[in-house]
């Protein structure tokens, strides 16, 4: 069963009360007989490891909305690859009369 903190509003006098989720809460003090309210704290977890974090899976650089997208573009080629043979080469030599 799970165990809840009171606080009572007169005396401001704290206790422990342990009952059931299903059960009513304690309304009165044991001190002062006043009227209580449930004392709330944050939960207890520890999230360890990757992936719990926003800086975990974001992207370092965003890209602005506005910017036109980034295209690659390859240069023409002009030259032959080196080791391979030049199509053109052959046909200037080859004489233009036969």
């Amino acid at each position: 069963m799970p165990l809840y903190e009171y606080a009572c509003q007169e005396c401001m006098h704290r206790f422990d009360v342990r009952h059931s989720a299903d059960e009513a809460p304690r309304l009165h003090c044991p001190v002062c007989d006043g009227p209580v309210r449930k004392v709330f704290h944050a939960a207890g977890i520890i999230f360890k490891g990757s992936g719990w974090y926003v800086t975990d899976s974001a992207q370092k650089t965003p890209a602005p909305a506005d910017a036109p997208a980034k295209t690659e573009t390859k240069p023409a080629a002009d030259t032959p690859a080196a080791g391979a043979p030049a199509a053109d080469a052959s046909a200037a030599a080859a004489p233009a009369g036969e």
